[in-house]
């Protein structure tokens, strides 16, 4: 959502959250508010089928296209050109960054990258970005745009964090050196990095399924020797551990999006920004971790 009254201008979205609900929201409180518009980043995202008829089906539900789904999942022009009609209509507003959720591999990537290309050049979108993919096939939708002279992808936004730091491998050497921007998802390993390795009664422990899938089923001793490092170095900088993995991010010029459900949560987000770690720091943090397969999820 938009923190109104702080320095955060940048709001991160998708077309499937909430089914559409989190877009009216933002674009409600964007009049509500009479936010001048220049001043705020919408970005949002699409891939997934959401349920336009006032339903609840869960984004897990609705990911494949076929039955009721068919032509509302994936990345076909079609999905493209509706996905980003709908999101202008409820955000009642322009998107300053269309991102595709994840990787449409049943539709060829000319049609991919042409329809973007033209959601760009009909003013309903600024700049494009991607999510969660291998790094080759990144790379492989990015010629395309490039030999076509077509719109390229701006951002990439991946699973990365002090305890899941694949992408290093492949994707961000390769972004870097494209000039391509970073915006880790789940930066803080959905709330692991918040809290003490041991303290395992949070909600979000038994309703977030990709905890279940990104965490729980592969951590390790080095992924509690890390998460213990950062309770550490928090209590020494009187810090919170949440700002602790922030910065860390921060320090790596990625740029983490964050969830920020209260006031206290916002406030601990910039807090972050003034957070300053040692060489010794960043080393004692990264020391401990041990290299694992990509998540189904993350992919």
């Amino acid at each position: 959502m938009l923190p109104l009254g702080t320095s955060l201008t940048l709001d991160d979205q998708a077309d499937c959250y909430s089914n559409g609900v989190s877009e009216i929201i933002v674009g409600k409180a964007l009049k509500k508010y009479n936010i001048p518009r220049q001043r705020v980043v919408i970005k949002t995202k699409l891939y997934t089928g959401v349920d336009d008829e006032g339903g609840q089906t869960p984004i897990h539900l609705a990911q494949n296209n076929d039955g009721p789904w068919v032509n509302r999942v994936g990345l076909s022009r079609k999905k493209i050109m509706d996905a980003v009609d709908e999101s202008v209509k409820r955000l009642g507003t322009y998107i300053d960054v269309l991102y595709i959720h994840r990787l449409d591999r049943e539709t060829p990537r000319e049609e991919i990258m042409r329809a973007l290309n033209d959601v760009v050049e009909s003013g309903k979108v600024r700049y494009i970005g991607a999510s969660s993919m291998r790094a080759w096939e990144f790379q492989a939708l990015q010629n395309v745009a490039i030999q076509n002279n077509w719109h390229k992808f701006i951002v990439m936004q991946s699973y990365y964090s002090l305890i899941g730091r694949e992408e290093e491998r492949e994707m961000i050497p390769y972004c870097k050196d494209a000039g391509i921007g970073l915006v880790p998802w789940s930066p803080l390993a959905r709330g692991v990095l918040a809290r003490p390795w041991t303290a395992r009664n949070s909600n979000r422990e038994t309703t977030d399924l990709a905890m279940k899938a990104l965490v729980r089923t592969r951590e390790t001793e080095a992924d509690k020797a890390i998460g213990d490092r950062v309770e550490s170095i928090a209590k020494t900088k009187g810090v919170s551990m949440a700002q602790v993995a922030i910065a860390w991010l921060l320090h790596h010029g990625t740029f983490p999006a964050l969830g920020l459900n209260s006031p206290e949560r916002i406030d601990e987000a910039v807090g972050a920004l003034q957070v300053k770690l040692t060489e010794k720091e960043i080393k004692e943090l990264e020391e401990p971790y041990l290299p694992k397969g990509l998540a189904l999820i993350e992919m």
